[in-house]
């Protein structure tokens, strides 16, 4: 089975890339939603608890103080 990228141009399903395929080859095919829905980058980040924060300002800390040799 493969998977084969296309559109529609309203009469045949068109490839982006040549594909090999046989003379009345069975096909499924999967119509995809219009878009994905947008959203803003903003929407991707959140906000860390002033504790969330020392926390992990602590454990950055804590490895500057290991020794490179020690590795």
């Amino acid at each position: 089975m493969q998977a084969v990228k296309a559109y529609y141009n309203g009469i045949a399903f068109v490839p982006l890339a040549p594909v090999k395929v046989k003379h009345n080859q069975a096909a499924i095919i999967t119509i995809l939603d219009d878009e994905a829905p947008k959203k803003h980058f903003a929407d991707f980040f959140g906000s860390l608890s002033t504790q969330s924060y020392d926390e992990m300002m602590e454990a950055i800390q804590d490895t500057k103080r290991v020794d490179s040799c020690e590795w």
